[in-house]
């Protein structure tokens, strides 16, 4: 009988230790969990189910400042295809081939007839625009035989020119250099002068092979 006594005792006691136990374990993690979405001080998170945010974002996080204009205008260097977006300024082709023979020549060669780097003059293929069907035409390509535009010689060497420090020439050096690399695909004469209001009345040999991409699908998409 005493042994029967002492199993039961035993057994109330580890029952016990486990409720214990289990309420200090449910209390530990309750106290040490995050709190949830809705908890008080919640700034407009969203919940764990993906619900509304509590509060709305507000318009401003205190930090940073309005750019200025300056500021704005440094980047703000883009040229449109019209011409929008060109700068005061102007360049011939005599100032143009100095400034290459400067800055230029050591990447795309004397003449703009390629080096380590693309060229930029040739008219050949001068015919039949054939890039599109032969891959091996596709090196070729240069200002006078595949460029649309006059206006993207302007926004390319402005933002990407010369390689090792690009953005470095004044409006008037483009227009120069522009001016020169017109002048050596033989799409404007020596006496020609670059300006906002000249350049975008240029017409690039192959302007009228690129047209608007107007396919809605179906089947006219090949």
């Amino acid at each position: 009988m005493r042994r029967f006594a002492l199993r039961l005792a035993v057994a109330v006691l580890a029952t016990s230790a486990l409720s214990c136990s289990g309420e200090g374990r449910r209390d530990a993690n309750e106290a040490s969990a995050p709190p949830s979405a809705s908890a008080p001080g919640d700034r407009g998170l969203p919940n764990d189910v993906g619900g509304a945010a509590s509060e709305p974002w507000p318009e401003r996080f205190g930090f940073g400042r309005e750019a200025t204009q300056a500021e704005i205008g440094a980047w703000d260097i883009d040229v449109m295809p019209d011409g929008r977006g060109l700068p005061a300024g102007r360049g011939t082709v005599a100032e143009g081939a100095a400034i290459y023979a400067a800055q230029c020549v050591v990447c795309h060669g004397p003449a703009g007839k390629g080096g380590q780097y693309d060229a930029l003059v040739g008219r050949e293929p001068a015919q039949g625009f054939p890039f599109g069907k032969d891959a091996a035409l596709l090196g070729k390509r240069t200002v006078g035989n595949y460029w649309p535009y006059a206006t993207t010689l302007y926004d390319y060497i402005s933002r990407a020119m010369p390689q090792a420090v690009p953005g470095s020439l004044a409006p008037d050096e483009v227009y120069s250099l522009v001016a020169y690399l017109l002048f050596l695909n033989g799409i404007v004469p020596k006496d020609a002068v670059m300006t906002a209001e000249t350049l975008p009345k240029v017409e690039m040999p192959a302007r009228r092979r690129f047209v608007q991409d107007n396919r809605r699908g179906g089947a006219e998409i090949r």
